[in-house]
């Protein structure tokens, strides 16, 4: 079994700013060095869907993600996204009921600094994807949501079921 990684940036990559002509423009993903670091024996390929922070995300970006996630011959998919709005793009993905499992994860602290909880996100969504019935989930903070009920608290900066 292969795993896809499907990168589209955010704070897990260290990507975040306040207006998209202050996007930086050669940056490259951490994704490929948190998985080495990570230790993961496990085949997976990765491939850059977009890469910036979540509060830019839209619509278009979203249809390009469900068109690779429906493309891609693997049934296990992982997606690396920004927090802020990693909910309404499992919303979107999960109204599509696609035949395959699809995880998606975040951080609260950027990839390359300390203290930061990406490691094991990353782990919680490998492991999650493999062991899931097909459809989307949400993985952060140690837990598991369904695509249908989950919300980031902006509150706590933690994500909660939303029923």
């Amino acid at each position: 079994m292969t795993i896809k990684v499907f990168i589209t940036g955010g704070t897990i990559d260290d990507l975040e700013y306040d207006s998209e002509d202050k996007a930086p423009k050669n940056q490259k993903s951490i994704i490929p060095n948190l998985l080495k670091k990570s230790r993961i024996s496990l085949d997976y390929n990765m491939e850059e869907v977009c890469f910036k922070d979540s509060k830019f995300m839209n619509d278009n970006d979203r249809e390009l993600l469900l068109k690779k996630c429906k493309g891609c011959s693997e049934e296990k998919i992982v997606v690396t996204h920004g927090t802020m709005t990693m909910p309404i793009t499992a919303k979107y993905l999960g109204k599509h009921k696609l035949s395959k499992t699809i995880v998606l994860l975040g951080a609260a602290i950027p990839g390359n600094k300390e203290n930061s909880d990406a490691l094991f996100n990353i782990g919680l969504a490998l492991a999650s994807v493999q062991l899931l019935p097909h459809g989307v989930y949400v993985t952060m903070n140690g837990k598991i949501f369904s695509w249908d009920n989950v919300k980031k608290n902006l509150d706590t900066g933690f994500f909660e079921t939303e029923k």
